[in-house]
């Protein structure tokens, strides 16, 4: 992702920063190309086991066009869905983390490649986000194919 549509997803991310502009001016100088957020202004995260949040977002990928942002830490261990804000708080999933008012992401500069943390699915810039309800059912599905031992 390069041009307008990194742009407007910078843009994005850093109106929740307490200070858009110095968060923007320092995270394109970060040579980790990293920053925190913080959740809960304009979305929360659901944070998926990696051995579950690849599949869950295999079969999300296969019900809706486009998910919204998606991230993976390294290697892989754990998957963060961006759910519209006030998610978490009402989330009642065993063995997802919410991260919501009052937590930090870490998260990647859109487009920049980075060591650890990275974009499975990139933010647009718009605001998309994957709907809470969509993403318990697909990890529903995700978690019948992992027992059945069919994958995703």
């Amino acid at each position: 992702m390069t041009g307008p549509m990194a742009k407007s997803a910078v843009e994005w991310l850093v109106s929740v920063a307490p200070d858009p502009d110095v968060c923007r001016w320092e995270w394109e100088r970060n040579p980790l190309g990293v920053t925190l957020l913080p959740a809960g202004r304009l979305w929360d995260v659901l944070i998926l086991p990696g051995e579950l949040g690849c599949p869950t977002l295999d079969v999300l990928s296969r019900v809706i066009d486009r998910p919204g942002p998606v991230l993976a830490d390294f290697g892989d261990s754990r998957t963060g869905f961006f759910v519209p804000s006030g998610t978490a708080s009402r989330w009642l999933g065993t063995g997802v983390r919410a991260a919501g008012p009052g937590t930090w992401i870490v998260v990647p500069y859109p487009g920049r490649a980075t060591g650890g943390v990275r974009w499975l699915i990139p933010p647009d810039g718009s605001g998309t986000l994957t709907d809470p309800v969509l993403l318990e059912l697909a990890m529903h599905e995700a978690a019948a194919d992992l027992a059945r031992g069919t994958g995703g």
